[in-house]
């Protein structure tokens, strides 16, 4: 495999200093009025709306929270963080990773109601973390594995959606671990689906993924107010509709169809949640409150990164302002009776695919959630599941396309060991596990490169009597190994002169193999002098 030459990693430079007013865009790009792309962001919003919608729902009923909690929570993240955020494409709002937590949570609380506070407590973190500038963190996660990232989220959707495409919904929409709830893994429940295939299911499906892929090639494509994705979910209703009036056996039954609840505004206002404060007086919420807001942080933070990488106007939102935006939304989701709001890469995603431009498309995403609760559940009941995995099938395959994987294997295996591991670890575990285990097996690279460079650097000209050796600037535990081969292969007889004047660190770890060589260095007659090693250092403890 070819290795081409070390790039800096975006990490190396410290990151511009930012506040939660800082600039919403890069300097490469002026900034971008509300309605400046208004005719790509409406249709956009409309096809965020369509896949949230159901994600929403899947969400709380996964999490064992109210219908109404993930819808609260929808629109507070296409609203009150759509407008705080730095970022013009990234779609928040009630995340799969969070649903373990806030399964646990609820039952450490006693009710859902308890729990609300600790999610608003989450959130006051969240804003502390962004003006303590604590978003610095999202920097410093290596390019691969925010790619494996990409690419493990984009597979996950794939084999998430196939039961959905065929008509089978016993796992809810928007779940994204290995292990679902019943205790089915993702494989398993792939080979159940294709022994209960639905014909009227898997024909919108591959009518939706086989239009979205031939739109672009039609004359259609130039009709921007109309994108791909909303054409595939008209399809699948008008289709659905269509087989219920001349093959009534074929259509696809209600109970894989969109369940949004049918509640009037009074009905739906009383069926909010309100927080119970008395739970403040409680150690668990606090402690709840803590994982919360360093989860759903870390996951934003992934989103964010990752969502500047797919946006193609490469715009780099600031990471510090996103975790204000993440806390105040928490704040607000809590007060109104909502789950953790996150920034989702699933959403942010789809919305780049359809074409949005500005964050007006997160925004009216989450006003269409309104009132469509309000006012259109009974039309929007009709949309048929397997139409929204159409659309998440072909995202799915947009993030892990083979062209990210060519990439990967061309930057040579220091980048393609951990983009391939986190993709691994994240489908058989779930994104945050993966994250880790991509890190893990990135850091390790670091160091084994670290290791293999070499500390002494020889500055004397070839034939000298006197062999000189320069330190670098750091001497960490890191160079311990490298030191000591290098001081192991000078021959025996040798005069040196090992030179620090230069080095601003010294660790006692790379110091003790020093004085190991100078004890070594009298049965070997080398002849040799430190010059700017503390000598306070070198001296053995008694």
């Amino acid at each position: 495999m070819p290795v081409p030459a070390p790039v800096p990693a975006r990490a190396s430079s410290p990151p511009v200093p930012e506040s939660p007013g800082a600039s919403t865009t890069s300097a490469a790009s002026p900034p971008l009025g509300l309605f400046s792309c208004w005719r790509a962001d409406i249709p956009a919003s409309v096809v965020v709306f369509l896949v949230a919608l159901p994600l929403c729902l899947g969400v709380a009923l996964a999490s064992g929270a109210p219908l109404l909690s993930g819808v609260v929570a929808g629109v507070v993240g296409g609203v009150v963080v759509g407008f705080a955020s730095g970022s013009q494409l990234m779609v928040s709002g009630p995340a799969a990773g969070l649903t373990a937590i806030v399964i646990a949570g609820i039952g450490q609380a006693g009710s859902f109601a308890r729990f609300l506070p600790a999610v608003v407590l989450g959130g006051v973190l969240q804003i502390v973390l962004g003006a303590a500038r604590a978003g610095v963190i999202g920097y410093y996660f290596p390019s691969s594995v925010i790619k494996g990232m990409l690419a493990a989220i984009g597979l996950t959707l794939i084999l998430k959606q196939v039961p959905h495409a065929v008509g089978y919904d016993a796992d809810w929409e928007g779940d994204m671990a290995f292990i679902d709830p019943s205790g089915e893994n993702t494989f398993g429940a792939i080979g159940t689906a294709l022994q209960q295939v639905q014909f009227g299911a898997i024909v919108t499906a591959l009518l939706g993924v086989a239009l979205m892929v031939l739109w672009p090639r039609t004359p259609l494509a130039k009709v921007k107010l109309f994108p791909a994705p909303l054409a595939a979910v008209v399809l699948g209703v008008g289709l659905n509709e269509l087989l219920g009036l001349v093959a009534p056996d074929l259509a696809i039954r209600g109970t894989h169809l969109v369940a949004l609840p049918t509640e009037g505004l009074d009905a739906v206002v009383a069926q909010l949640t309100r927080p119970e404060w008395s739970a403040l007086t409680d150690q668990t919420t606090w402690m709840l409150a803590a994982t919360i807001g360093i989860v759903a942080s870390l996951e934003s933070l992934l989103s964010l990164e990752a969502t500047n990488k797919l946006d193609p106007e490469k715009r780099d939102a600031p990471a510090n302002r996103e975790l204000f935006a993440q806390g105040l939304g928490n704040v607000v989701s809590g007060l109104a009776g909502g789950l953790p709001v996150t920034g989702v890469i699933v959403r942010s995603s789809a919305n780049i695919d359809a074409g949005a431009r500005t964050r007006l498309s997160a925004v009216l995403h989450a006003l269409l959630l309104v009132v469509a609760v309000l006012f259109l559940a009974s039309i929007l009941n009709r949309i048929p599941l397997a139409a929204l995995a159409a659309v998440l099938l072909v995202t799915g395959f947009k993030l892990s396309s083979p062209a990210l994987w060519k990439s990967a294997w061309r930057l040579g295996w220091s980048h393609f060991l951990p983009f391939a591991i986190t993709i691994i670890a994240i489908l058989f575990t779930d994104l945050l596990k993966g994250i880790a285990f991509g890190l893990v097996v990135g850091v390790m690279f670091i160091l084994a490169e670290h290791m293999r460079r070499p500390v002494l650097v020889k500055v004397s000209p070839p034939g000298a009597i006197l062999t000189r050796y320069l330190l670098p600037q750091q001497v960490t535990f890191l160079s311990k190994a490298s030191l000591a081969r290098t001081l192991e292969a000078i021959p025996p007889g040798s005069r040196v002169e090992i030179d620090g004047r230069q080095t601003t660190r010294f660790d006692y770890d790379a110091l003790e193999v020093l004085l190991e060589f100078r004890e070594a260095a009298r049965s070997r007659n080398i002849d040799y002098r430190l010059v700017g090693v503390p000598d306070a250092a070198l001296t053995p403890a008694h």
